[in-house]
């Protein structure tokens, strides 16, 4: 329908031209278009159902009071045979401009954004305008002399309307708002009624003209403000958030700019100066200028300074959680140790990452934003709280002792150990916390590393918070240093693999064997697995050290099956660390090595704690992945986890090792034994081998056969040992029931 109105009202236009002047055909073409004009409008508010129709319907009434005013006025010259001003004609042409104001006054209102710097650009633009217009327009008209007071007063009503209507104009244009089409197609609607009015109030003062030459004027106003309510845009509400936050473009600025210095020009036009209220209409408008502009200014140097405020406040805060970012942090540190005593109290969190991984980002920053809450609970009044990286934190004490700065810490630990309600998920996020304090540091970034290396031992020991001391320093030079000579280790062949045998129960004959890596220093001697497996964890090398361990097992595994050994396992069992299964390419390197060593992958068994695997993601993905190999999988010391029975629904298991805390007790009457008998219940109920590890005497291995246990692990078989002297461990007798 718009674009059939567009055509037709343009060709209608172009056929009132080409009609006879003044003829009853050209008059009732010009009436025809203003009616179907208010037409559109009514058929667009139906048609689109904007929120706010009262502005569409006054827009239609003041189109049809300007139809009604021109029949009225058809009347007089086409039946009377008068052409009289001021008629009754222009009661109805006046009449259509208040609803026309009043409904561009609610448009402006609803699509333009009303700040401080659009109002100040549109008023200087409105001023600097309306004294042109008031000098060549509306004072010229009030000053004849020959008409009588009515007809001045209806004179000086039309183009007092049309600056009223010029001031609405600017504002609709100035200000950043929607600029939907509909908007621009009112806008220019509105433009082409006021120009027509000017320009026919100009001819009809200067020339006597009777203004047909401007008809297309008023009659393309009519096609456009049709065209408007005839747009789906129509319907919009408001200025979009882009508008809303934008500045104000060259374009406005020059034009308020140009306008401002218009009160100035007009003092060189004689026609402006020569009267006292043409000087005195420029010295108002030009203070009015003036007043206009320094408001502008002074609006400018407060959103400059906002500005700054706000792009200050982003360069030194965290934008999620809105608490001091790790810049700011470390400027206030630097500050405050320079005159103060000071202590950090660095935070870091354990199990984040799995609540990104498994609940998304969502839930992930959500828990973020309650536990800042909690941390700004726990902290003193003055404490700078900072976010110093995805799941880091840090607390800035200023002139508080060690006793407070630990008791800070406990209340941090102890905010921590409480669950968090994150949209419909209870979770459990823990935390490493960490004590370092400015006494004998060198600088700032001293007391930072001091909070961070508590923090880290805090978290490898599980104790709620640590605070540094100079032992901390000494314990992780000397882990660099180890680190450093596991990597000459590795180099030198310095390690071994032994190896532990697995029984059956009651038989005593060996299932399979667990291969352990042993560490033969040639300084040092024997190293504990215990001391360096943790520090090949954190470096790194412990991906290199396994996939070297696991090779080396799988090699001898097949040695012992080609030479049909009476005593040869039937299984290798291999432990794979959480850094391992982190490797993309992990799956890859087993499947390379079965490969290469000819050994069938049922034969081998890796083996995973609960904490490589209680994360998920991409570890359970690697398990899978071997899994479809044909590998077997192990879930090592279970039951000291807090979660082992769900593992169960997400790992792909198939053996279970009952962790030594279990076994050690199982010979009295106590929880040990019940736990015990629970999870070979739960073995036999899931379809899972089960393996007791830790078995020492006897009697245990008496009792676990009793209660169902049919492998065994444990010194009282055999120590672990190298694999040419695993066929001369003494053969085991039959477990008696």
């Amino acid at each position: 329908m718009l674009v059939w109105w567009v055509v037709a009202g343009t060709a209608a236009t172009i056929g009132y031209y080409l009609l006879p002047r003044e003829g009853l055909a050209s008059n009732l073409v010009y009436n025809t278009i203003g009616f179907c004009s208010a037409l559109m409008i009514v058929a667009g508010v139906r048609r689109y159902r904007p929120r706010r129709p009262a502005m569409w319907y006054l827009f239609a009434a003041g189109q049809t009071f300007a139809v009604i005013g021109d029949l009225v006025w058809s009347y007089y010259v086409y039946v009377l045979h008068e052409e009289p001003y001021p008629s009754f004609a222009d009661v109805w042409y006046l009449a259509a401009y208040p609803p026309l104001v009043l409904g561009l006054l609610q448009f402006v209102r609803s699509r333009t954004r009303s700040d401080m710097e659009t109002l100040v650009d549109a008023g200087m633009v409105a001023a600097g305008l309306g004294l042109v217009f008031w000098i060549f327009v509306l004072q010229p008209t009030a000053a004849t002399t020959s008409a009588s007071m009515l007809e001045k007063v209806i004179s000086t009503a039309y183009p007092a309307a049309d600056a009223v209507l010029l001031a609405l104009l600017t504002r609709m244009f100035i200000g950043a708002g929607a600029r939907t089409p509909s908007a621009k197609l009112l806008g220019t609607g509105a433009l082409l009624l006021f120009a027509a009015d000017v320009a026919f109030s100009v001819v009809s003062l200067h020339s006597g003209g009777d203004g047909y030459e401007l008809s297309a004027g008023w009659l393309l106003s009519y096609v456009f403000w049709g065209a408007a309510a005839l747009h789906p845009s129509m319907a919009a509400e408001g200025p979009p958030a882009s508008a809303a936050e934008a500045g104000i473009g060259r374009g406005p600025v020059a034009l308020a700019t140009a306008c401002a210095v218009l009160a100035p020009a007009m003092l060189f036009v004689p026609q402006a100066g020569a009267s006292l209220a043409g000087r005195f209409a420029i010295a108002t408008v030009g203070i009015v200028l003036c007043v206009l502009a320094f408001v502008r200014t002074r609006g400018l140097v407060r959103k400059v300074q906002r500005k700054t405020s706000q792009l200050e406040h982003l360069a030194t805060h965290d934008d999620l959680t809105g608490s001091a970012n790790r810049r700011h942090f470390e400027d206030r540190l630097c500050q405050v140790t320079a005159h103060h005593c000071a202590h950090v109290v660095y935070l870091a969190l354990t199990g984040f990452k799995s609540v990104n991984d498994e609940l998304g980002r969502q839930v992930g920053d959500e828990v973020l934003g309650h536990l800042v809450a909690r941390i700004r609970g726990a902290a003193p009044a003055g404490a700078l709280v900072a976010r110093m990286g995805g799941d880091e934190f840090a607390l800035l004490l200023t002139g508080h002792s060690t006793e407070a700065a630990e008791r800070v810490a406990a209340r941090l630990a102890g905010t921590m150990g409480e669950p968090i309600l994150a949209g419909s998920n209870e979770l459990l996020v823990g935390a490493g916390i960490g004590i370092g304090d400015s006494e004998g540091a060198t600088s700032s970034a001293e007391v930072l590393r001091r909070a961070e290396t508590a923090m880290y031992a805090a978290k490898g020991t599980g104790e709620p918070y640590r605070r540094w001391s100079p032992a901390l320093d000494e314990q992780a030079g000397e882990q660099a240093r180890l680190g450093a000579e596991i990597r000459a280790a590795l180099d030198g062949d310095q390690f071994r693999v032994v190896y532990q045998p697995i029984v059956t129960a009651p038989a005593g004959r060996m299932a399979g064997v667990e291969a352990l890596v042993r560490w033969e220093h040639p300084e040092r001697g024997p190293i504990s697995p215990a001391y360096f497996i943790p520090v090949a964890e954190r470096n790194g090398l412990i991906v290199e050290l396994g996939a070297w361990v696991l090779r080396t097992a799988c090699e001898q595994m097949v040695r012992w099956r080609d030479d049909t050994m009476a005593t040869a396992p039937g299984y290798l069992s291999v432990n794979v660390s959480a850094r391992q299964l982190a490797r993309p390419g992990f799956p890859q390197t087993v499947a390379d090595i079965l490969t290469t060593t000819g050994l069938p992958p049922t034969h081998l068994t890796v083996e995973v704690t609960e904490t490589a695997v209680f994360d998920g993601g991409h570890a359970v993905q690697a398990l899978h992945q071997l899994r479809a190999l044909g590998v077997r999988i192990a879930l090592d010391d279970f039951g000291t986890g807090h979660s082992s029975l769900r593992l169960l629904r997400t790992v792909p298991v198939d053996t279970l090792k009952v962790d030594k805390s279990f076994i050690d007790d199982i010979t009295g009457a106590g929880e040990h034994r019940v736990i015990a008998e629970a999870l070979i219940h739960v073995c036999e109920g899931l379809g899972l081998t089960a393996v007791a590890e830790g078995v020492e005497t006897a009697e245990q291995a008496e009792v676990l056969h009793r209660i169902g246990y049919r492998l065994l692990q444990g010194y009282h078989f055999g120590r672990p040992v190298a694999a040419a002297d695993l066929d001369l461990l003494p053969s085991q007798p039959a477990i008696t029931a």
